[in-house]
């Protein structure tokens, strides 16, 4: 889908690297550079499935020569993918001014925690960090609760990488139609925000209050995880009455006066107790029975691993493991696309001289100046 775009990306953490893969798994040409002679970064393997796709080029940035060779690669590239605190690519001679010189249509990617300014943007921070601020850690618990700590999926992949992704995309889009590049300003604080807009249309109609617990989302014995009898967990969330009316039958609770009134607050913790000591007494693969194939909306929560060996995995292939290492497949998918398959992981540097063989062909290409 996005052949014949190329992206450079700048060696970083997390949401910069995914959004790249990202337009990678989607067909553009990412070229990304990693540092030369650089150790890996902490926690974070050799071959990183973040890197599939790509092409690697090793170059040290603070050497004049490989900043120059970096800048002709911006040069022939519709977008450029940066991770680094305000003011960091500036001092390396790769600021926007400096790369939109040499390429004045170029889409400048930048991804941070807090934004190119305001009274963070030179802040260190993390996940929890952001979506705490921007209110998106708020009903990540039930009442009383402390808030839980997410996997860094809500921030960095939700908040940070897919908004780069689109931001990227959509200035791409506009550069073709008008020949003017732009800096994508990618804050995971703002995509967290922004996230919560469906959120604030449930508050719009009472349905989402401030109170933890008490939303149509996070409070109700319908829409939430109960331990079985083996320790594994199901997952409840039938919202619409017909599907919650589903659910009671297959419960043999249909009958009962208690749990009609669906959305009555104060009946929830009661519910949810009574629901606490059914589900307790069945294991999660056996409630999964009961429960599969019907409208009931309630699933067994499984492990990535338990993912890949379900039956919708052999349906939909979302889960792949290739020498070991479990990755899931690109998304959306597209019409007319031929079925997908891992694509490689480069070692660091493993392309740099086919990608220096190409820039000195474009450079030698170019006409002499008269």
């Amino acid at each position: 889908m996005l052949d014949g775009v190329r992206i450079i990306e700048i060696e970083g953490l997390g949401p910069g690297p995914f959004a790249a893969m990202l337009l990678a798994d989607l067909g553009a040409d990412v070229i990304v550079i990693h540092r030369k002679g650089g150790g890996v970064t902490p926690g974070m393997p050799e071959r990183a499935v973040l890197d599939r796709g790509k092409r690697s080029i090793a170059l040290d940035l603070k050497s004049p020569d490989d900043v120059a060779s970096a800048l002709q690669l911006v040069a022939s590239a519709d977008g450029l993918i940066e991770g680094f605190r305000p003011g960091v690519m500036e001092k390396l001679g790769l600021g926007p001014d400096v790369c939109h010189q040499v390429n004045p249509a170029l889409a400048f990617g930048r991804m941070t925690g807090w934004g190119q300014d305001g009274p963070l943007a030179h802040t260190a921070g993390h996940d929890l960090n952001y979506i705490s601020l921007a209110g998106g850690a708020w009903y990540a618990g039930e009442t009383g609760a402390q808030p839980m700590t997410p996997p860094t999926l809500v921030g960095d992949i939700g908040g940070g990488a897919m908004y780069l992704a689109v931001g990227m995309l959509a200035a791409i889009l506009k550069a073709r139609a008008t020949g003017k590049g732009t800096v994508v300003d990618a804050a995971i604080y703002d995509g967290t925000a922004h996230m919560m807009n469906l959120l604030m249309t449930l508050r719009q109609s009472g349905m989402f209050p401030t109170a933890r617990g008490q939303g149509l989302l996070d409070g109700p014995h319908w829409s939430r995880t109960y331990r079985c009898a083996d320790g594994g967990f199901i997952g409840v969330q039938c919202l619409e009455p017909k599907f919650y009316a589903i659910f009671l039958d297959l419960l043999g609770l249909g009958d009962d006066p208690a749990f009609q009134d669906q959305f009555n607050r104060d009946a929830w913790p009661n519910l949810t107790d009574r629901l606490t000591g059914i589900f307790a007494t069945r294991s999660r693969d056996v409630w999964a029975d009961v429960f599969a194939g019907t409208d009931a909306c309630v699933a067994p929560i499984l492990s990535p691993e338990e993912a890949m060996a379900h039956p919708l995995n052999a349906a939909r292939s979302a889960w792949h493991e290739v020498d070991g290492t479990l990755q899931a497949a690109p998304a959306p998918r597209f019409s007319g696309q031929p079925a997908w398959s891992p694509a490689a992981i480069p070692h660091r540097g493993e392309h740099s001289d086919d990608i220096l063989a190409e820039i000195a062909d474009r450079a030698n290409a170019r006409p002499s100046a008269l």
